[in-house]
């Protein structure tokens, strides 16, 4: 089940849609394009996608797969097929010949790809294939019966060729009776040298002077709008027509007759030929989706039976084809949801990617599940949903004078309801639109109800309660959208283990507002929010340094440099590059702070160097030697 109804135009499947009908060769793949769906059937949906893997592998390694005369022949054998009078016309005998030769050399080329070992090397288009009857006879006598240029050829029959040659010679005897008649009129003073025959009405006459029209034998056809030239064709011209036109006709019978047996042969093959049109169809919609694969990176991720998303490298491929027109490229996101950690509630910064993190999963997935091949890395592995559920956007209805959070509601009343341990939960800005105690109280519960029944989603907030009540509760983690506070610019970064921070003290600084608002604002806010604030702010800038700090030790190894051993202190001062600060005095109980930050914290827990600590509402596990005690327990 998929919610809401214009869950295709909110994700941009529609736009997908139309990329994939513009690589189609022909209606048969469009066709398909149009009627391509989410799925949940697991082998269904495996098969998709290893068949357009495997022609994206005939694509990239520049195979010389048939693509010529992808034509749609089917409206005229199913007419064939409904009326025992009707034959086939030239042009669809053509079209008939051409598009069965495709088939034939699209399976020839299949049976023939296979590896030293004999085996297919695509076996998934080869067991397509395999499905298939092909129609070598009907292909060499459609051909037998055609000239190049699609006309009934003169040897089709004996008889054609027959009436086709005397024919001919008609042809050429209307032509001679025309010139002699025309000589013996010159010759005897009716029509002057100068005068050529000409065309009236479809025949071949002699422009005649009005008064010289009873000297020359023959039947007048037309006159001029004076009246002063009249146009006879001779009589011998006539009678020369006459014969050509008894062969005209029987030629058009002959040619009838031959159409004819031509179809009385195929008509017995119509359920098979339509099939073969179907496979065509498919083949094409294959080669569609192969082809926006390439363009997107798309790729066949590990496919397992099972409820997960644990992918590396996700990019959002509608915005990429965006940004590629602009020379750029979108950063892609490493995402994970798995049986441990199903919910994971994404917090940072306002603009900072959270709803295109979500959105991200919610096109891949559907692609996934419409059989289409998504850029992520190849060793990601990727799983499926019963339902995918998702909430984005105003969702306000003029029409029923419904607010924004009560369409919201209206959603979280539906998924509450719905939702299953095979749901995939999507949803943007959890609880806004309302006052902030009670909405996030609601927000709260609503994922309380979701992880009891073992759904797995992406849910995007900047609800504080959310973030404690993640790290309070398994089957749900924490995420954060990265942030560069020095440049004040977002990273569009997914990070999975703790939550974001909103920066917006630091942003209402660095735009201006002045200082006393923001202390006042401080004042209001309390300490307990500033510090935990502070601490999410100094692990975001901590992975920062890290992530920095780790291109430049394997820049430094890859160069002959000697790198020796430092460890950062938490703020962006730690390029400085201190020594470690190795406190073994810390204990259980004991008071500490993170280095460089003020925010008292109290250790609950210590496994080797590895210390749990709680700021304020937000527990933490944290490196020992990042940790400067602040008082002993008891003091």
């Amino acid at each position: 089940m998929i919610y809401p109804d214009n869950f295709e135009q909110k994700t941009g499947i529609e736009e997908i849609r139309q990329y994939i009908t513009e690589k189609c060769l022909c209606p048969l793949g469009e066709e398909w394009v149009a009627s391509m769906a989410f799925s949940t059937d697991y082998s269904s949906i495996n098969r998709w996608l290893t068949q357009t893997d495997e022609l994206l592998q005939i694509v990239g390694n520049k195979e010389d797969f048939p693509s010529d005369f992808f034509i749609d022949a089917r409206t005229p054998l199913q007419k064939v097929a409904g009326d025992v009078t009707r034959w086939f016309y030239e042009n669809e005998i053509a079209d008939l010949m051409n598009s069965l030769q495709t088939v034939n050399q699209i399976v020839d080329f299949l049976q023939k790809a296979v590896t030293k070992a004999g085996k297919p090397r695509y076996p998934a288009l080869t067991a397509m294939a395999a499905k298939i009857q092909v129609f070598p006879s009907l292909v060499e006598r459609a051909g037998s019966i055609l000239d190049k240029s699609g006309q009934v050829k003169d040897n089709a029959s004996r008889r054609l060729a027959d009436i086709r040659k005397d024919k001919a010679e008609a042809t050429k005897a209307v032509t001679r009776n025309m010139q002699k008649a025309i000589r013996d009129a010159q010759t005897a003073g009716h029509i002057s040298r100068d005068i050529q025959s000409t065309m009236r009405d479809g025949r071949i006459v002699i422009p005649v002077s009005a008064s010289n029209k009873r000297k020359i034998k023959g039947v007048v056809h037309d006159d001029s709008g004076s009246g002063k030239t009249v146009y006879i064709e001779p009589e011998a011209v006539a009678e020369a027509n006459r014969r050509l036109r008894e062969l005209e006709t029987d030629e058009r019978r002959e040619v009838i007759k031959i159409l004819t047996v031509f179809t009385d042969q195929v008509r017995p093959h119509i359920p098979k030929l339509l099939k073969s049109y179907s496979f065509l169809g498919e083949i094409d919609f294959t080669r569609a989706k192969a082809l926006f694969a390439s363009r997107i990176n798309g790729v066949k991720p590990v496919f397992e039976d099972r409820q997960q998303v644990e992918w590396s490298h996700a990019v959002h491929p509608l915005l990429n084809i965006a940004l590629r027109q602009q020379n750029k490229q979108a950063l892609p996101l490493d995402i994970s949801l798995n049986a441990k950690d199903r919910l994971l509630i994404v917090s940072g910064a306002n603009a900072g990617g959270k709803s295109l993190c979500l959105k991200t999963v919610a096109l891949l997935q559907y692609m996934l599940q419409c059989g289409l091949l998504i850029p992520v890395s190849k060793d990601s592995r990727a799983g499926i949903f019963e339902h995918i559920f998702m909430d984005i956007g105003d969702g306000q209805s003029i029409e029923n004078s419904l607010s924004t959070y009560t369409s919201h509601l209206g959603s979280m009343k539906f998924f509450v309801e719905n939702c299953t341990a095979q749901t995939l939960i999507l949803i943007d800005e959890f609880g806004s639109g309302t006052e902030p105690q009670i909405g996030g109280a609601i927000a709260e519960t609503l994922l309380d109800r979701f992880n009891r029944k073992h759904s797995f989603g992406v849910i995007t907030t900047h609800f504080q309660n959310l973030k404690h009540f993640a790290y309070e509760t398994d089957g749900i983690i924490n995420g954060a959208m990265l942030y560069d506070a020095e440049r004040m610019q977002p990273l569009y970064r997914l990070s999975i283990g703790n939550p974001g921070s909103s920066f917006a003290i630091e942003v209402a600084r660095r735009i201006g507002l002045p200082e006393d608002i923001i202390v006042d604002s401080s004042a209001k806010i309390g300490d307990d929010f500033i510090n935990m604030d502070n601490f999410l702010q100094s692990i975001a800038r901590d992975k920062l340094y890290w992530e920095a700090r780790r291109k430049e030790v394997k820049q430094q190894v890859d160069s002959p440099v000697v790198v020796s051993e430092v460890s950062p202190v938490q703020t962006n001062k730690a390029a400085e590059d201190k020594p470690p600060i190795i406190n073994a005095v810390i204990e259980k109980g004991d008071t500490v702070c993170l280095e460089g930050q003020t925010a008292p914290g109290l250790v609950l827990e210590m496994k080797g160097k590895k210390v749990t600590v709680v700021f304020g509402s937000l527990k933490s596990t944290v490196a020992l030697e990042r940790l400067n005690l602040v008082s002993k327990k008891g003091h």
